[in-house]
């Protein structure tokens, strides 16, 4: 029965995960409250180490969450539901594209999507911080690397590099010092 499950929540978020793969983000925070096949801790790891892998994120969490929850063959398919969605669409839309791309109602709808689309990634991230407020450190880095982010556009991978990176050397330094 995980099987089938895990096909639904990955096709349902392959259908409805509008912005890329950081909006898969709320459905697989949702996914974890609802089954617990991974905890929320996982969720935020699962983040990270797909923000830094080659790939799209929002496939390389489902693999990685397939993986997580059903091992293998989990894997390939929380990957594969995700993505038919996408094939079915584009297949369907690049015929339907040059009839309908001067459309004002589709045109209306897309550009509503996107502040959704920030709005649930903004409740989803507010979410994963709960946890990490009482660490100090965490919101000081936190805090300086949005402050590095504002003043220069870099890659977000850069920013992601310096916080692994810097999570490392606080990792080694408690394990030297303990």
């Amino acid at each position: 029965m995980i099987f089938v499950h895990l096909f639904w929540e990955f096709f349902k978020i392959g259908v409805f995960s509008f912005g890329g793969g950081y909006a898969t983000i709320p459905f697989l925070y949702h996914i974890s409250q609802v089954y617990n096949w991974y905890s929320l801790d996982e969720l935020t790891q699962m983040v990270a180490v797909a923000s830094i892998t080659p790939g799209p994120v929002g496939i390389n969490v489902a693999t990685y969450a397939g993986l997580k929850s059903a091992g293998i063959l989990g894997s390939a398919l929380a990957t594969i539901s995700e993505m038919l969605p996408s094939l079915f669409l584009v297949i369907i839309v690049s015929k339907l594209l040059k009839k309908f791309s001067d459309n004002f109602y589709v045109r209306a709808i897309i550009e509503t999507l996107k502040p959704i689309s920030c709005g649930l990634l903004t409740a989803v991230a507010i979410g994963l911080l709960k946890p990490e407020i009482k660490d100090i450190k965490a919101m000081i880095l936190l805090a300086a690397l949005l402050l590095v982010s504002w003043k220069s556009k870099k890659d977000p991978l850069f920013y992601i590099l310096i916080a692994a990176i810097i999570g490392v050397l606080i990792a080694a330094a408690k394990v030297y010092l303990a």
